[in-house]
Formats: C-alpha cells, sequence, structure tokens
C-alpha cells in the first residue's frame, strides 16, 4: 500500500513538472510578442528562456524519479531527455537570432509538452 502510494506521489510530480514547463513555454510565446511591442519584452523573453530551461531540468528530475526508485517505464526519461535537447537547441537558436527555426521549434515544444501532459 505504502508502495503504491509512493508511486503516486513521483507521477504527481511528474505531471506537475510536465505542467510547469508547458506553462513556462506559453509565458514564453507571450513575452516573444511583447517583444515587438514592449521595451521590456527582450528581457521578459531573455529571463523565461532560463525558466523554461530549468523547467524542463526539472521535468527530466521529475522523470528519473518517477522511473528509477519504483521501476517505472523508461519512456518519461526518454521524452524528458528529447525535451532538454530541444530546449537547448530552442535557447542556441534565440541566442544566435535565428527566427526562421527558433519559433517554429517553439511551437513544437509547445504541443510535444501538451502532448506530453495530456498522456500523464
Amino acid at each position: 500500500m505504502a508502495t503504491q502510494a509512493t508511486a503516486q506521489h513521483r507521477l504527481s510530480f511528474l505531471r506537475i513538472a510536465i505542467a510547469l514547463q508547458t506553462l513556462t513555454i506559453f509565458l514564453q510565446a507571450v513575452s516573444a510578442g511583447l517583444l515587438l511591442t514592449a521595451s521590456y519584452g527582450e528581457t521578459l523573453h531573455s529571463v523565461g528562456a532560463r525558466v523554461m530551461y530549468g523547467a524542463s531540468m526539472l521535468y527530466l528530475l521529475a522523470a528519473v524519479l518517477a522511473w528509477k526508485p519504483g521501476g517505472g517505464p523508461l519512456r518519461p526519461v526518454r521524452h524528458a531527455c528529447g525535451f532538454l535537447a530541444l530546449a537547448s537547441v530552442q535557447v542556441v537558436l534565440g541566442i544566435a537570432h535565428v527566427p526562421s527555426v527558433h519559433l517554429p521549434l517553439g511551437v513544437l515544444m509547445f504541443g510535444l509538452s501538451v502532448l506530453a501532459l495530456a498522456r500523464r
């Protein structure tokens, strides 16, 4: 019984991590719009990028915690690793000012994050 409750907590943490990641990506889209209209948009988008990257690392941590101690499936860890890789590419593209790839990749990341959230 205690093992089942612990597994539920790990899965809840994983779901919360994915939800946080999804929210931060959505807020990045909002701050991208502010880049075009407000003087503080660039600062907000830059800070948001760091927060989004941190949320991606939290997702990976939550996936590992749900997998390793509880013997859960490895698939969420693979998804989280892939997402962290996408986030890394996204940050590099943003710093390099390559909006032709940066923007569509952001949309893809948001869609994948919503899909991961729906699957949990």
